[in-house]
């Protein structure tokens, strides 16, 4: 008796050569990364996002360190005003803030609570340490996390380049095909 497992990756390796080659001589257009995406108004995402960032409060934060590896860990933001520039506050001494001074791109994750949906907001953050910014963007369940405001708190502005939300409360899907997820570019 032949070894199944053998004979199934015989059959994966055998596909993927074909799909390769089917690629490689077949039109672009026919495997479009978003020719199965269904398009949204922009306001209709932006809202769809609004509304998942208030449900879910906490949000993960994925900086890259200096070998390019992405580190991930949970933030507590602030809801975003018209731009949707998120802000949020950390420690001056954190790995986090070594890893912003030397790469600036970032991504926000935020997960429904129930389960019905995300968003990702690939960015730009921005260590802001105005002292104006760090009185508007503070929280009183903070103080004890910083003792010393002035000098162990700073912000992190992310500026939004790209949105992605799934949201199935809105029916907000990505596509049937390719998964892709609808999004819109600042």
């Amino acid at each position: 008796m032949k070894n199944p497992i053998k004979k199934y990756l015989r059959r994966i390796r055998a596909g993927s050569v074909i799909l390769c080659v089917i690629t490689n001589l077949c039109p672009a257009t026919i495997f479009a990364q978003n020719a199965d995406v269904r398009d949204y108004e922009r306001d209709t995402l932006i809202s769809a996002a609004r509304e998942i960032m208030e449900a879910a409060r906490y949000c993960a934060l994925v900086t890259l360190d200096s070998s390019g590896h992405p580190q991930a860990r949970t933030m507590d933001p602030f809801l975003p005003g018209e731009d949707m520039v998120v802000w949020m506050g950390t420690n001056k001494k954190s790995r986090k803030v070594r890893e912003l001074r030397h790469d600036s791109r970032v991504t926000l994750y935020y997960q429904a609570p129930d389960g019905s949906g995300y968003l990702v907001i690939q960015g730009i953050a921005c260590l802001i340490d105005d002292p104006e910014k760090k009185e508007q963007y503070w929280k009183e369940e903070w103080d004890s996390f910083y003792p010393d405001k002035s000098s162990s708190y700073t912000l992190i502005k992310v500026l939004p380049k790209k949105l992605e939300v799934i949201y199935y409360n809105r029916a907000i899907t990505g596509g049937s095909e390719t998964w892709t997820v609808p999004h819109i570019e600042f």
